[in-house]
């Protein structure tokens, strides 16, 4: 019998691991393989786990970040819907229609609940008038859109040369354009009255009606320019259309302005009869007046009101009496005629030339409002414009009667959130003409409902060039729009063209319409349609305005 031999063990092997050496630092260098498609989110032990629905976030701005990782925000736990609803069935909600006898029961019971019982239709109605609340206090998302007007109708003849929309005119820049060289100087202006600074809302003013005549004259029916445009220039405008083209990237409502091109001079004219020279009230708010036409607080009405408030308060805070000095330029006002009756109101002109570089050089008449001695008795030109408040609770504003003498600042910055765009028209107006100060005046109406009497509640006044930078106007982004459009009229050939703003989307476009467009209508288009306020006799005057 043999013996069985058992074999020799094996002796056990130790197998290192892989231990990755980092000799920079600390800890592994690349992801371990196990860990290698896990998904991770990095989490503290200290954030909290909130409710599914936490409205307190949402209303109190304190606890906005109250459920936030301290590690930030990740994706990894976010919800993916993949499944297939190819299975999915709409479900039947359609009324079941109740028979007679239980009509009235339904209708008893919801009168029952609006009478204040605790039934389901009372507990229904209340939490309607929630959601009515509610939806007036965050804004009704879904409301559709409201569709505006042109300023003018596109006829089928007209040609559309180039859209330019807003985001690209925001981009353009053209610096190092110095201040305007004086040509011509022309008017006479009355000094302000320095009393009106002390005015409050303890110590208001009625605003008084100031029979005068405004003269609103176009650039080609201007004697001084049609002068100078034979031997200087090559681009011809008033300030009123410049501000116009380089503010437009803050307008909504349309606008339009007609450009003449004769050999290598550009005409710029606003049409006979339009409202081009109406101001805007609440233009730029998250709810511009509604268009009601009968209304006193309709977009039109408004304007009419602002401008006349306008005109009658640059004049009242002057010093006017036949005894009180005046500041003449060397030349008459060009546009008062030995037929014309009526006093003319206080204003300067200066015409003045611009270099805008590459044979570009604009002349362009510029106005002041009045004049004032500084503090080294020096003369200082004035700008002076009314800001009004016509009813706080529509316009989501600021009650001026409240918050005017305490919080002035407040009041000014709903201003420049409601009217961004008429505030630096004017301030661009201001800036051209050269003015030393910009003067604003509070006005407000004595009675909500009644749009023909105001109070004066106080004024404010800024350097130009601080108030430009202080609502974030760029005179370098200003020149570049207006040098961009003049640029590409040069390219066209002789003829007449047409800018507007589109009346519902963020863009200018430039039309070639046909050179005798709006010569054989102007009269057909004055508006024989003119809504009954107390501000009519502004428009029976054509190229001049009586208050």
């Amino acid at each position: 019998m043999s013996e069985h031999v058992l074999p020799a063990e094996e002796p056990i092997r130790f197998i290192a691991p892989i231990i990755q050496d980092n000799p920079t630092g600390w800890g592994p260098c690349e992801m371990p393989e196990q860990f290698r498609d896990m998904p991770y989110q990095p989490f503290s032990k200290g954030d909290r786990l909130g409710k599914i629905s936490d409205w307190t976030v949402v209303q109190d701005k304190k606890y906005q970040n109250k459920y936030a990782s301290q590690f930030g925000a990740g994706s990894s736990y976010a919800y993916f819907h993949e499944e297939d609803e190819s299975t999915f069935h709409l479900v039947d909600t359609t009324r079941v229609q109740k028979p007679p006898y239980q009509r009235g029961r339904a209708r008893g019971q919801r009168g029952r609940g609006a009478r204040g019982a605790r039934t389901p239709g009372g507990m229904t109605t209340l939490s309607k008038q929630r959601d009515r609340k509610l939806g007036k206090r965050w804004g009704q998302r879904g409301a559709p859109m409201k569709i505006r007007d042109a300023s003018v109708t596109v006829r089928p003849t007209w040609v559309t040369i180039e859209d330019m929309d807003f985001p690209r005119l925001a981009k353009l820049s053209l610096p190092g354009i110095k201040e305007g060289e004086d040509i011509v100087c022309c008017g006479t202006l009355e000094y302000y009255d320095k009393a009106y600074d002390r005015v409050n809302i303890k110590h208001e003013k009625p605003l008084q009606r100031i029979d005068r005549i405004f003269h609103t004259v176009t650039t080609t029916d201007d004697p001084v320019i049609r002068r100078l445009s034979k031997t200087m220039g090559t681009v011809y405008a008033t300030d009123a259309i410049l501000a116009t083209i380089m503010c437009c990237t803050r307008s909504n409502y349309s606008w339009d302005i007609v450009i003449e091109k004769i050999g290598d001079k550009l005409f710029l004219d606003k049409r006979d009869n339009t409202e081009f020279d109406l101001l805007t009230v609440n233009e730029t708010s998250v709810e511009p007046p509604a268009d009601d036409g009968n209304s006193i607080n309709s977009p039109r009405n408004l304007a009419l009101e602002a401008t006349f408030i306008n005109h009658n308060f640059s004049q009242q805070v002057l010093k006017s009496g036949p005894n009180e000095p005046k500041y003449k330029f060397p030349e008459p006002n060009p546009f008062v005629s030995e037929e014309e009756e009526g006093e003319v109101a206080s204003v300067g002109y200066r015409y003045r030339k611009w270099n805008l570089s590459n044979g570009v050089v604009l002349i362009a008449r510029c106005e002041h409002d009045a004049v004032m001695q500084g503090p080294q008795n020096e003369t200082q030109f004035l700008s002076i414009k009314a800001l009004n408040e016509w009813d706080s609770k529509l316009a989501n504003g600021v009650d001026w009667r409240q918050k005017l003498d305490t919080q002035r600042g407040a009041v000014l910055a709903n201003e420049l959130r409601n009217n961004s765009c008429k505030l630096a028209k004017w301030t661009v107006q201001a800036l051209l003409a050269g003015s030393d100060q910009i003067k604003f005046g509070y006005v407000s109406r004595a009675q909500v409902r009644d749009n023909s009497q105001h109070v004066i509640l106080g004024t404010q006044q800024f350097k130009p060039h601080e108030f430009a930078s202080q609502i974030n106007l760029s005179m370098d982004n200003a020149w570049g729009i207006l040098r961009c459009i003049i640029d590409i009229c040069m390219k066209q050939k002789d003829g007449k063209y047409l800018i507007m703003k589109d009346p519902n989307k963020p863009l200018i476009r430039l039309y070639d319409i046909p050179d005798n467009t709006f010569e054989s209508d102007a009269s057909e288009e004055s508006g024989d349609e003119q809504a009954e306020t107390p501000f009519a006799p502004l428009y029976s005057y054509g190229n001049s305005k009586r208050i």
